[in-house]
C-alpha cells in the first residue's frame, strides 16, 4: 500500500498551531526544547548497539536493546529532527513536530549499505536489482563528494529500495513523509516507492553525480498500487539536514516502472503531494493508564492502500499529519505483525486539526493485558532508578520504574496471550535480575517482584597505549561485543566509542578488536588477530602473538570478559612498536 504521513511527537491532544499544509509556507526557523527515544534494529529486527544518534546537536548511543533517549535539546519545532548512524548502513532518520516540554519515540530500522555493483566512470555504467530497481550513469559524471573533481576509477554503487507496501516502511523510511515543494508549501506525501543511493570511489571516498550530468533511477511500482499510480509524479529527494524532502523533478510511468532523472544522490522518492491537517489521540485503558507502543493505522476509507502508522509513546499519545476533507478509519494493534486491532473508528476531516482525543481499550478486551510487580535490589529494598526491559514478539519495551520500585503499564497483546521475557535492571547498582519468562492474558496479570540482582550490568573497555590509559564505560560510552562469523577464521569483536561533545563540535575516541573465536570460555585463551584505534595513527600488524585470556563468557545477551597484553609493529620503515595491555567486560549482541 502506499503510505501517508503520520509523525509522531508527542503533546497534550489540543493543537493550536498549524505549520503548513494547507498551501502556506513552512515555518523552519523557530526552535524549541524537545526530547525523544526509541529503539533501534538492523533489517533482521535484531538490536543495534553502539550506533550513533545526534538530535539537536547532541550525541548519543544506543545500549545493547538498541535503546537511545535524548533529552531536553533544541530543535526546529516544525521539523526535529532525530538520526542514527551506523558503519555498514544508511542513515536512519525520523523527523516530527515538537511541542517544548514534551518527547517523542520511535522504531527505527537501519537499510544495510551494500554494494550492488560497480562501473567504470569514464565510460558510464548501469546497476540493477531483482525488484526492478536500477540506476543508469552517463560516461564521465561522476566527482569527489568533497572536493568536487574529477573521478575516473571504478564506481561502487550501494542502492536499496524502500518498498511502500512494506509492512515496516514507517521504521524504515526517513522522515515523516512530509516534503516541501517547489512553491515552498509543506505538504504530506503518499509514496508509490524509495530508493537509498550512495557512491564510493576505489578508496572508500564519497562521489556524487557531476554538475551538468544526470543519473537516470528506475523505481520498481508494486503491482497492489500500480493501478492507482499516475502517469507522471514528483521526484523528491531526502534533505537529511532538514529532515524533509524537497521536489526535485518528475518521473514517467513506463508499464509498472517510474523512470526519471535525478542530479544527486540521497534518498530519492515518487510521491502524489496533498494539503493536510494535524490528528491526534491518547490511548488509555480502562483504568485510564497510557497504552504505550502501540500501533495506530490510518487509512483512507474507499481507499485503503492509502495508509499511514504511528506509535503511541510513554504517555499513550500518537499525533501527525494526515489528508484533510477525508473519511478515515484509525485502527490500533499490538504491532504491525498481529492483524487484529483491538480497535476501530471512522471519522473525517475538514481544513482545520482534529483530535479524537481519549480513546479507551477496556482490560476485558481480549487483546490487552495489564502488567504489574516490583523491583527490589539486592538489599530487598525498591529499586529508586531503574527501569523493566520487555521482550514481546521480537522487539524490546521499556518502562521506567515508579519512586518506590513499582511498574503498571498495559500492553496490547496477539490472540488473546504473548509469552514475553522480563528483565529489571537497578542502573544505580548496576545489577540486574535474570531473564523471566511469563504469559501475558488479557486482563490484569501480577508478575510479582523481581530482585536486580546477581547479574552485574558493568561494561567497561581499559586500555593502555605506550603507557597512555584511557577507559570507556558504559553508558557514559558505547561498548559491545559480537560474533562475526563470515570471516575465517570466525572471530568475536569488541568495539568501543567515546563521544565527547564541546565547544560546538564533538569528537570520537574509537577502539576495536577481535580474537579467533573457536574454543571460547571462561579460563580460554583466545589469539588476538587485530586492533584498531583513534589514537594510533599508524597502520600496525602482529608479528609476536598476543594471548587474550577470557575470563567470562555467558550466553548472547550476557557478558564477555577478559584482558590481554603485547606489541603491535606499525609500518615499514619505521617499524614502531606500540605496547599494549588491556582489559574488558561488555555485552554480547549475538
Amino acid at each position: 500500500m502506499a503510505i501517508l504521513s503520520i509523525g509522531i511527537w508527542s503533546c497534550q491532544k489540543e493543537i493550536n498551531e498549524f505549520p503548513g499544509g494547507s498551501g502556506n509556507n513552512a515555518d523552519l526557523a523557530t526552535k524549541i526544547n524537545s526530547s525523544a527515544s526509541g529503539f533501534v534494529t538492523d533489517e533482521n529486527n535484531q538490536p543495534v548497539s553502539g550506533a550513533s544518534v545526534t538530535m539537536g546537536g547532541q550525541t548519543t548511543t544506543t545500549d545493547e536493546y538498541g535503546f537511545f533517549v535524548i533529552r531536553n535539546v533544541q530543535v526546529i519545532k516544525n521539523a526535529a529532527v532525530v538520526t542514527v548512524k551506523k558503519s555498514g548502513y544508511f542513515p536512519g532518520i525520523k523527523t516530527y513536530i515538537a511541542t517544548a516540554g514534551k518527547s517523542a519515540f520511535f522504531r527505527i530500522q537501519l537499510i544495510p549499505k551494500t554494494t550492488q555493483g560497480t562501473f567504470s566512470a569514464a565510460s558510464g555504467g548501469n546497476v540493477t536489482l531483482s525488484n526492478g530497481l536500477s540506476v543508469s550513469f552517463p560516461a564521465n559524471a561522476v566527482v569527489n563528494a568533497a572536493t568536487g573533481t574529477a573521478y575516473g576509477g571504478t564506481v561502487s554503487v550501494a542502492i536499496s529500495w524502500i518498498n511502500p507496501t512494506a509492512s515496516n516502511i514507517y521504521s524504515i523510511m526517513p522522515g515523516d513523509l512530509r516534503g516541501i515543494d517547489e512553491s515552498g508549501a509543506l505538504q504530506i506525501l503518499q509514496s508509490f516507492g524509495m530508493a537509498a543511493v550512495e557512491l564510493t570511489g576505489s578508496n572508500g571516498e564519497l562521489l556524487q553525480i557531476a554538475s551538468g550530468k544526470k543519473a537516470t533511477l528506475s523505481f520498481p511500482i508494486p503491482a497492489s498500487i500500480s493501478a492507482s499510480a499516475p502517469a507522471s509524479i514528483p521526484l523528491w529527494y531526502f534533505d537529511e539536514t532538514l529532515g524533509l524532502w524537497k521536489e526535485e523533478g518528475s518521473a514517467t510511468k513506463n508499464g509498472n516502472t517510474y523512470v526519471g532523472e535525478v542530479s544527486h544522490f540521497s534518498f530519492w522518492n515518487c510521491d502524489v503531494p496533498s494539503n493536510y491537517v494535524q490528528f491526534d489521540c491518547t490511548v488509555v485503558d480502562g483504568d485510564g493508564a497510557p497504552v504505550a507502543y502501540a500501533w495506530v493505522k490510518i487509512s483512507v476509507v474507499g481507499n485503503p492502500n492509502n495508509a499511514g502508522y504511528g506509535i503511541t509513546d510513554s504517555s499513550g499519545y500518537v499525533g501527525g499529519a494526515v489528508p484533510n476533507n477525508s473519511t478515515l478509519l484509525i485502527e490500533v494493534f499490538n504491532d504491525m505483525s498481529c492483524s487484529t486491532p483491538v480497535y476501530t473508528q471512522t471519522f473525517n476531516t475538514g481544513t482545520t486539526n482534529v483530535s479524537l482525543g481519549t480513546i479507551i481499550i477496556p482490560l476485558t478486551s481480549i487483546n490487552i493485558a495489564g502488567v504489574n510487580g516490583t523491583v527490589t535490589d539486592c538489599s530487598n529494598a525498591p529499586v529508586t532508578d531503574g527501569y523493566l526491559i520487555m521482550l514481546k514478539n521480537g522487539s524490546y519495551y521499556r518502562y521506567a520504574l515508579s519512586g518506590t520500585g513499582a511498574f503498571d503499564f498495559s500492553t496490547i497483546i496477539c490472540n488473546g496471550s504473548e509469552n514475553v521475557t522480563l528483565i529489571a535492571e537497578d542502573r544505580l547498582a548496576l545489577q540486574q535480575s535474570s531473564p523471566t519468562s511469563a504469559t501475558l492474558v488479557n486482563g490484569n496479570n501480577n508478575i510479582g517482584n523481581l530482585q536486580a540482582c546477581g547479574v552485574t550490568t558493568q561494561q567497561f573497555i581499559d586500555y593502555t597505549i605506550n603507557g597512555v590509559n584511557y577507559s570507556m564505560t558504559y553508558p557514559a560510552d558505547s561498548v559491545f561485543s559480537f560474533s562475526n562469523q563470515q570471516m575465517n577464521p570466525s572471530r568475536i569483536e569488541i568495539h568501543g566509542t567515546s563521544y565527547n561533545t564541546g565547544g560546538g563540535t564533538t569528537t570520537t575516541r574509537y577502539l576495536s578488536f577481535y580474537f579467533t573465536e573457536a574454543g571460547t570460555a571462561a579460563g580460554s585463551t583466545q589469539s588476538l588477530l587485530g586492533l584498531y584505534s583513534s589514537d594510533i595513527s599508524d597502520s600496525t600488524s602482529i608479528t609476536t602473538t598476543i594471548p587474550v585470556n577470557i575470563t567470562e563468557y555467558g550466553i548472547v545477551g550476557e557478558y564477555i570478559a577478559g584482558n590481554f597484553s603485547g606489541t603491535l609493529t606499525g609500518a615499514a620503515p619505521a617499524n614502531t612498536p606500540y605496547v599494549i595491555t588491556g582489559s574488558f567486560r561488555v555485552r554480547r549482541r549475538q
